[in-house]
């Protein structure tokens, strides 16, 4: 797999948050974390798969074409791996660049606007978790191209790439796309420096307001 060509800086901004980071992560942490996603992304799979089906074919009816959406993204230590989510925007969506989504964005179909409230195009990201390149907890996964965007904004972001990406985290749960890559890194390294099984759990529990409420989606 490639890595992220930036990644070797990561020795130069570690600072405070590197040094707490070693004194949280006990391996005894990191493996029962690894247990519970492989338990959590099995039981989410079998949940998960005919709405996977259901809304593959709703998507493909609204916008025929792959209704399985793939980026590279980037992840621990740098390493560059395959996204998966269920199509939600126009299949050229990406044809003038990479762009974050925003509120009422014309890309974005009808379906998928329901499925992005739901949550339930991030369904797939399942599969990245058991391949052991995601956790179901830990900073969302960024872009190579806004990976370098946001590091040179904000010095220090690929911190965030000292623990495996998640398919929520507690910046998602403090105010998902609304808030900027900078309050984001804020949330993601808060969550680093504390990281316990305690606190992945309240991640999920408030995850959970968040899709039934469809706060913070786009």
């Amino acid at each position: 797999m490639n890595k992220f060509n930036c990644v070797g800086h990561l020795t130069e901004v570690k600072g405070e948050y590197s040094i707490e980071i070693e004194k949280k992560a006990s391996k005894n942490y990191s493996f029962i974390k690894r247990v519970m996603d492989i338990i959590l992304s099995i039981i989410g799979l079998l949940i998960g798969i005919p709405l996977i089906i259901i809304f593959s074919i709703l998507i493909y009816f609204e916008s025929p074409g792959n209704v399985i959406f793939k980026q590279e993204r980037v992840g621990k230590g740098g390493q560059i791996f395959t996204l998966y989510k269920l199509r939600s925007m126009c299949l050229d969506a990406e044809k003038n660049g990479q762009h974050w989504a925003q509120k009422n964005d014309p890309r974005v179909l009808k379906i998928g606007k329901f499925i992005r409230k739901t949550r339930i195009d991030e369904i797939p990201q399942l599969i990245n978790i058991l391949k052991g390149e995601m956790s179901i907890v830990g900073p969302r996964p960024e872009v190579l191209k806004f990976t370098v965007e946001f590091n040179a904004q904000y010095p220090g972001f690929i911190n965030r790439l000292q623990v495996n990406p998640g398919l929520t985290g507690l910046a998602q749960v403090s105010g998902g796309y609304d808030i900027d890559p900078g309050e984001k890194l804020k949330k993601d390294l808060e969550y680093i420096q504390q990281q316990s099984l305690w606190l992945d759990i309240k991640i999920i529990l408030k995850t959970i307001k968040v899709i039934i409420t469809g706060d913070g989606a786009r």
